[in-house]
């Protein structure tokens, strides 16, 4: 069994204080792995619940609805994304605040609905979402050349994550488990609604 002693103490105290008294820098949009920037793209996707959530709560409802669906998505979002964050390193200012919380409660609340979209519907709400989500991505990744590779990781990211999530729901047909994925939808809704109030009340 493991004792702590006085000395224990007294190292873990000073490892501490010198951990507060040299904090790291810090980064004002991608998180720095120090591996590069494509793989900062991709930490920063992972690690960014704005963008995270939106992205899989609509390979959830691509999952819900089939395979096609699913196919559909999985290449449209990370491209619409790509393409939306190489206009917004050029146009370089924007806001995400109303966007994130739109797609909460859009997303959200088709899942819980189980909406029955068409291919062609389910691939225009991907490319709208990769647009605006990546547009606003594309808004703090400078310089260009930096941006763009960290674009790349970023929709690799989402490639990955949106596959694994469309993978799993597919294979789901009884009809608990799906019922599991349209609560997950409610919740993801919810935030949606929490969010709202949290800006209106800001800007009250």
């Amino acid at each position: 069994m493991f004792r702590c002693t006085r000395s224990d103490a007294a190292i873990a105290g000073a490892i501490a204080i010198a951990m507060t008294m040299s904090p790291a820098r810090v980064e004002a949009h991608l998180n720095s792995t120090g591996l590069g920037p494509v793989y900062d793209g991709a930490v920063h996707l992972l690690l960014s619940p704005e963008d995270l959530v939106p992205a899989f709560a609509l390979a959830l409802l691509a999952g819900l609805r089939g395979v096609r669906h699913g196919r559909s998505t999985l290449f449209a979002l990370p491209a619409a994304w790509l393409l939306g964050g190489l206009v917004g390193i050029a146009a370089g200012s924007g806001s995400g605040t109303t966007t994130t919380v739109v797609s909460l409660l859009v997303l959200g609340t088709l899942v819980a609905s189980d909406a029955r979209l068409s291919l062609t519907m389910l691939t225009l709400l991907a490319v709208s979402l990769g647009l605006v989500h990546g547009f606003v991505n594309g808004v703090g990744m400078r310089p260009f050349g930096v941006g763009v590779q960290a674009l790349i990781g970023l929709a690799a990211a989402l490639f990955v994550l949106t596959a694994l999530v469309v993978a799993f729901v597919v294979q789901l047909r009884q009809s608990w488990s799906r019922m599991a994925v349209r609560v997950l939808g409610s919740w993801i809704a919810a935030s949606g609604l929490l969010m709202l109030g949290w800006v209106v009340h800001a800007r009250s």
